[in-house]
């Protein structure tokens, strides 16, 4: 079901302007993605030549709000297809007045558009949906033709850090990482049970870890 239009939202989108990077909205029309394509120049957008990080669907902001407090030397790009939670993230981050901090309204598929080729120093995918149904694995983001898309964007060296409570996901996960040559490292079947330090925790995670599921995570290398 389709999430109800949020109320005044264009006026709060326009409030936090400043955060947001122009892009496809919620568009689906990846086809034209390359005619449309504009990338950003990230030192002009965040003024400095900090490494860049980026999550992709960050929800509401939690993970993202906390990960750039701690690491003000660091830049970050949060994506989130659906402006209607995206709203929320940015005026987390603007109440905060983090300077670190830009958000894109958009589809995983309309990123080699905007973002430059080896740019990115590390991808954050957190509690990414599932997608349960195998004729729907092409749209899980760790899915072999995401994980093309994430290779151009990282720089060499790159990394993806993934969190789910999706046992099966993660199974997926782990299997499309090795076919695409992807190095694993670091694989938890249990975090928050594991001797990890400094999980931050998104307010996906909180709900499924009262629940008393085990949060997987894992680390991937390009190669």
């Amino acid at each position: 079901m389709r999430m109800r239009k949020k109320k005044n939202l264009e006026a709060r989108l326009h409030e936090c302007r400043e955060y947001l990077l122009e892009a496809n909205g919620e568009s689906r029309d990846f086809s034209k993605a390359e005619e449309n394509k504009k990338l950003y120049d990230l030192k002009e957008i965040f003024g400095n030549d900090n490494p860049v990080q980026m999550e992709i669907g960050c929800g509401k902001g939690t993970f993202i709000l906390e990960t750039a407090k701690r690491n003000p030397e660091i830049n970050f790009i949060a994506v989130e297809k659906v402006q209607n939670v995206i709203v929320a993230a940015c005026e987390k981050v603007k109440a905060e007045g983090l300077t670190n901090v830009r958000f894109m309204a958009s589809c995983a598929e309309y990123l080699p558009s905007f973002i430059p080729e080896n740019s990115i120093e590390l991808i954050y995918l957190n509690f990414s949906c599932p997608f349960p149904k195998a004729k729907y694995a092409r749209h899980r983001l760790t899915h072999r033709y995401f994980l093309e898309i994430y290779r151009k964007l990282l720089k060499n060296g790159g990394e993806i850090h993934q969190k789910t409570d999706n046992m099966h996901f993660f199974e997926f996960s782990i299997e499309e990482l090795s076919h695409s040559g992807y190095k694993i490292k670091n694989v938890s079947l249990d975090l928050h049970n594991s001797d990890f330090e400094g999980n931050i925790v998104t307010e996906y995670e909180k709900r499924f870890s009262d629940l008393g599921q085990p949060i997987y995570r894992l680390e991937a290398k390009v190669d």
